[in-house]
């Protein structure tokens, strides 16, 4: 019973990267422009906003075919907590260093999200690691 109930958070934690990187993916690949414009920085060109944008949808889809099947897809789990980490840190360090037109919470609110990420992934990936990882016989 105790498994279950740690595979079920691994799901939460699973569905919530998914939403999160899905709605950010669809964000940069379809409207580069108007989430640049909203954080109030200078403009880039779009087209380096559209890939990242593809590659988090692709990180949802591959969360919700995770949540699926969580079965041996610790190394996936534990790259997404790694992957979030990294954004949180990279976040941080561009709000430490924002110019003044921009909007701090376009930088704030994605950094608590992505370190939220990498604790949940984390700490769910942890107590699911049986299921995540099971020992081979």
């Amino acid at each position: 019973m105790a498994e279950n109930k740690n595979v079920g958070f691994l799901k939460i934690a699973l569905l919530i990267f998914a939403l999160v990187t899905i709605v950010y993916g669809i964000g940069y690949f379809f409207v580069p422009a108007f989430l640049v414009n909203l954080s109030g920085d200078t403009p880039v060109f779009h087209g380096w906003l559209r890939w990242p944008g593809g590659v988090l949808i692709a990180l949802g889809i591959g969360a919700i075919l995770v949540f699926l099947n969580p079965q041996n897809q610790g190394i996936f789990v534990t790259t997404m907590a790694i992957g979030s980490g990294l954004i949180g840190f990279a976040l941080l360090w561009a709000w430490f260093t924002l110019e003044e037109e921009a909007n701090p919470w376009f930088t704030a609110l994605p950094t608590i999200l992505a370190f939220t990420l990498a604790i949940l992934l984390w700490w769910s990936g942890t107590q699911a690691k049986d299921i995540l990882c099971p020992k081979k016989e």
